[in-house]
């Protein structure tokens, strides 16, 4: 069992009230070392399939109407 299970065994076994304190206490070393705290760490991305928007969008080739709304900005 590595430290992080330890913590986490004890912690369970806690009330609430002195599990909640641990928290506040861990969440204070974080801010004292400078580490990322646990909820701004990168989260994997869900797998996408190369394609799966396929369909999905429309792409119009020859529409220049679109284009007057941007007259004033245009030379």
């Amino acid at each position: 069992m590595n430290l992080a299970e330890a913590i986490y065994r004890h912690s369970q076994r806690l009330p609430d009230e002195a599990a909640r304190e641990a928290l506040d206490f861990i969440e204070f070393l974080e801010q004292r070392y400078g580490v990322k705290p646990a909820e701004a760490a990168a989260t994997p991305r869900e797998f996408r399939e190369p394609g799966s928007a396929r369909g999905k969008l429309e792409v119009v080739a020859d529409d220049d109407d679109h284009l007057a709304d941007f007259k004033d900005y245009m030379p």
